[in-house]
């Protein structure tokens, strides 16, 4: 995001320290006259010892505290609900500083790995047909530190260190690229929650603008694309929003992003019944994947409040995971997570649970 700063305004209306990425505070320390090596001492004090005022911030001279205090606020998430699954999944229903909510995932895994799914956004604007977090419409971006304090939450309330973290919660990630991508920094930055840059994914509906800045980014993010279908007409109808760019420009960005970085996408495919499971559209997955580097990720839909279609059969699944196997296209399925609590893909919404 760019950087914020500080002016006369501020000490009228402080603002939230964790709005700024890297860049961002260094910019702001280097305006209050400070060396460098701040940026580092502030960020460990906010993410890794996550402080909740600047006066704990022992190592910093006694006027540094008193300016930053004078500047910004500290934001923190509030826990409002936290659910747990049978699978030992746990959903969080996060609080924000002026009363907006978040849902965030926590993913336990072997050998003490965790991976959270985070939210970018709160609510979504993009209507796919399948998602239950679109029902109640957008509300508003997340961010820098919004995204990193749901991370860590989780990491702290399971008392491990977090492996990997999925932006793959409510929201269109390139709808808030700068923020995304300030938060993907600071995920990954040693300072703060050190995540090695492999661990950390978005998943985008497939914004080809932000898929082109993506493919420019230096780090060695992963990219998954909610494809859903590779017929016009059907993606259209599950995914409106993204009917401003074709399939056509989508895979043209796609192989720019495999040339430009090496890396291969995911694509991430959600089997409905009677809308993208029929052989024509198997047929088309298959044609679309033909010469470009790229994964599918099968999809059990998930059933969730508000969303009118049903999952495809077992069996069409298996076909599916077959026939792309035979076509030489990288393919898996999608464990089933959380389910029971909602918060399996396509189940995130920004309410707690009734009942």
């Amino acid at each position: 995001m760019r950087s914020r700063r500080p002016g006369p305004a501020d000490a009228e209306a402080p603002s939230d320290i964790k709005a700024l990425d890297r860049k961002g505070l260094a910019a702001a320390l280097a305006e209050l006259g400070e060396p460098s090596y701040r940026t580092e001492q502030v960020l460990r004090w906010l993410y890794q010892r996550r402080i909740r005022g600047f006066d704990e911030m022992t190592d910093l001279p006694r006027p540094l505290r008193g300016a930053l205090d004078d500047r910004f606020t500290i934001g923190r998430l509030h826990t409002e609900v936290c659910e747990a699954s049978r699978d030992a999944t746990r959903k969080y229903l996060f609080r924000l500083t002026d009363g907006a909510t978040v849902e965030s995932v926590g993913m336990p895994g072997a050998r003490g790995r965790l991976t959270v799914c985070y939210s970018t956004q709160a609510g979504c604007a993009m209507g796919c047909l399948f998602c239950a977090t679109g029902v109640g419409g957008f509300v508003r971006n997340l961010s820098v530190g919004e995204m990193v304090d749901q991370v860590a939450e989780v990491g702290a309330d399971f008392g491990r260190r977090v492996s990997n973290a999925v932006a793959m919660g409510q929201g269109e990630p390139f709808a808030n690229y700068d923020a995304t991508l300030g938060a993907l920094r600071l995920l990954n930055d040693e300072d703060a929650l050190g995540i090695g840059a492999r661990h950390l994914t978005v998943s985008t509906c497939g914004i080809v603008p932000g898929l082109r800045r993506f493919a420019e980014e230096p780090e060695q993010f992963t990219l998954a694309v909610s494809l859903h279908s590779a017929i016009q007409s059907t993606r259209d109808r599950l995914m409106p929003a993204m009917a401003a760019y074709p399939l056509s420009d989508l895979k043209a960005a796609l192989g720019a992003y495999v040339d430009r970085t090496g890396r291969r996408p995911s694509l991430e495919y959600a089997l409905i019944a009677d809308i993208n499971d029929s052989p024509v559209e198997l047929a088309a997955l298959v044609a679309f994947c033909q010469g470009l580097l790229c994964h599918v990720n099968l999809i059990h839909l998930n059933p969730a409040e508000g969303v009118a279609v049903a999952r495809a059969s077992a069996e069409r699944l298996r076909a599916f995971e077959r026939e792309l196997a035979e076509a030489g296209i990288e393919t898996s399925v999608r464990r089933e997570r959380g389910s029971d609590i909602s918060a399996a893909c396509g189940q995130l919404r920004q309410s707690a649970p009734s009942g």
